[in-house]
């Protein structure tokens, strides 16, 4: 993994001012540093300069970047962060066609493809990615982005030229470039915030490219194509057909994604999704007689603080304990202190760019940079719900009847410290009605599904593309922050395009939520685990953690240079201050009750005062 930058235009010539440009180059990975600390590269051209700060985790000697490829006397070069899992197959495939390779790298597969297929060629992979090529003889720049939006790559247009980053930071490196924020932007920030609209950087003319897309820049202006969309079809399996379907392309994604010439491990939560994950680890492991490494995270005093509701049932440590058992693995209990998850919460924004999930992201930036001295790279059970079906929101009638996105149903909470006269001004239902419908007008239809089947496809529609995206930024900002990468088997676009069209009959046997997946899981975990029901990653119930946060925004409110108050009512902050908490209902997802509101907000203060974007 790593974080990959550059800039193209296809009239400049940059290198009659080269020290100039490989300058902005290192500017930009000195900023990315974090998701590269082992090795930096560059390399600049007549239209255009890459950038690479890396990683290594698979063919550490050879597999340096930018990388170039020279054929009939044209070099072709990219710049790419992420793992492709069907390396050996591309590689075999492209070696009967005639090529030859100078390293173990997937880099240099995913390049000689290019120069196979052509632009589509990201429909030949399966892995994470984002990259960027090169082309001098279409005298082009090619970005790519994987199918579940898991690696980032943002860009900005300036009069044609092209800059690229996989975080925003890399774009701030560029001498022409301010941070601007207007109105559509504070939406994103106050009426969406955590999740971001799709292919928006918040910053205005900032842009991601979009997942399952890629984007050529030439001559002829920038065209960004869909290389992969969902589809939608009758699905034809048998129940049992199905189980066994799932069950292999779980067992498949997992082991195809243990590839790495570096340790790994998994995070383990003693629930269904995690633990599938971390015993397919484990048993392919012993194959090899290797142990598997696993970490749990909580946070100190929740066994005498814990206050179990509807969205958080039970504590995972009795869970974890079963499973660790089961796995005979070498296990880690981690835990964040109150001060440490405060401290944390503006270097979580530094790691996002952006405020972010409060404090389930800083106690995750914590956990990961705990976990990553011992590996540098973890599998994780993320996107299971998203893509089984196991948010409340799949089968509550109030999230059917809900014309708005499921998991913030009502904006009154996110208006609740916000001045009257901003809020006339944000047009904050609007605003969110706006995304919603075009967003739903997106969802690829079945014709002749009964609406209540039509309504569960957009919900899970929505959820991939908002929801899981969401979770798919926190967990790869805060694990590159800390040089360790998270992959997600569960995210492979196969069990992706699969799942998409299984009735949820299936999905929910029995009234059983993400049946499938526990059926698909049968014989390879305890019984307990894998009929537990959910409970979502954990939060603090420490009352001393709600305290810390009174204090700062309180001091947030009375700081007359505190640039978050622009937006705020201080009489409104003294009264939610003085109101008492409640952890059982959430403003965003599952997670986010006052406490991570109020994080929330010293998050955006934080931001502001960084970052310090021109408002328009």
């Amino acid at each position: 993994m790593c974080g990959i930058s550059g800039f193209f235009h296809p009239q400049r010539d940059f290198t009659k001012e080269k020290d100039r440009y490989l300058a902005i180059l290192d500017s930009m990975n000195q900023a990315q540093r974090r998701r590269g600390p082992d090795r930096q590269g560059t390399f600049l051209a007549s239209h255009g300069g890459l950038a690479q700060a890396r990683l290594e985790i698979v063919d550490l000697v050879t597999g340096q970047q930018p990388m170039s490829k020279t054929l009939d006397g044209h070099t072709w070069t990219i710049v790419y962060n992420g793992e492709l899992y069907n390396t050996h197959e591309l590689r075999q495939d492209l070696s009967d066609r005639g090529y030859t390779f100078d390293t173990a790298s997937d880099t240099e597969v995913l390049l000689t493809a290019y120069l196979e297929y052509g632009p589509d060629f990201p429909k030949l992979l399966n892995g994470i990615f984002a990259f960027a090529i090169l082309d001098p003889v279409k005298n082009c720049l090619l970005l790519g982005r994987d199918r579940a939006g898991v690696k980032p790559l943002f860009y900005t247009v300036l009069d044609d030229l092209v800059v690229f980053s996989s975080e925003i930071k890399g774009l701030l490196c560029w001498p022409r470039f301010r941070p601007v924020l207007d109105r559509d932007g504070l939406n994103e920030i106050f009426s969406l915030g955590p999740a971001r609209t799709s292919g928006c950087g918040v910053f205005r003319d900032v842009k991601e490219v979009l997942p399952g897309h890629w984007l050529l820049a030439s001559d002829s202006g920038i065209r960004q194509t869909a290389y992969w969309k969902l589809e939608s079809r009758p699905h034809e399996d048998s129940y049992e057909e199905t189980v066994e379907k799932t069950a292999f392309l779980i067992e498949d994604s997992v082991r195809r994604q243990m590839v790495s010439d570096v340790p790994i491990c998994t995070f383990l939560s003693g629930g269904v999704d995690s633990s599938l994950v971390s015993a397919l680890c484990a048993r392919e492991l012993k194959k090899k007689n290797q142990q598997l490494t696993t970490f749990s995270f909580d946070f100190a005093g929740n066994q005498e603080n814990f206050q179990a509701n509807d969205f958080q049932p039970s504590q995972d440590r009795p869970y974890v304990e079963k499973m660790v058992r089961y796995l005979d693995s070498d296990h880690h209990f981690l835990e964040c202190d109150t001060r440490t998850q405060a401290e944390l919460l503006e270097a979580s924004v530094l790691a996002h760019d952006l405020p972010a999930m409060a404090d389930v992201d800083s106690s995750m930036l914590y956990f990961c940079s705990l976990v990553s001295p011992y590996c540098k790279v973890a599998l994780t059970g993320e996107c299971a719900d998203e893509i089984f079906g196991g948010y409340p929101w799949f089968h509550k009638e109030a999230c059917f009847q809900a014309e708005t996105f499921p998991w913030t149903m009502d904006l009154k909470a996110r208006q609740v410290l916000l001045d009257d006269g901003f809020l006339a001004d944000l047009g904050m239902e609007e605003y969110v009605h706006n995304a919603y419908q075009t967003s739903l007008a997106q969802v690829p239809v079945l014709f002749g599904e009964s609406p209540v089947e039509a309504r569960r496809r957009e919900i899970s529609y929505l959820n991939l593309r908002w929801f899981m995206q969401t979770l798919l930024n926190r967990m790869d900002r805060t694990s590159m922050y800390n040089g360790l990468e998270a992959r997600v088997p569960f995210a492979d676009h196969r069990i992706m395009e699969y799942l998409w069209n299984v009735p949820w009959d299936m999905k929910a046997r029995d009234g059983i939520v993400k049946n499938l997946l526990r059926q698909a899981g049968c014989g390879k975990l305890p019984e307990e685990i894998l009929f537990r029901r959910k409970s979502p990653y954990p939060k603090t119930y420490d009352k001393g953690y709600e305290a810390l946060l009174a204090r700062k925004v309180q001091e947030i409110a009375e700081d007359s240079a505190s640039p978050v108050m622009a937006f705020l009512d201080k009489k409104k902050i003294r009264r939610f201050l003085a109101s008492p908490s409640d952890y059982g209902k959430p403003w965003y997802g599952q997670l986010m009750a006052a406490p991570q509101m109020m994080a929330y907000v010293i998050q955006t203060d934080f931001w502001l005062r960084t970052y310090r974007p021109e408002i328009v």
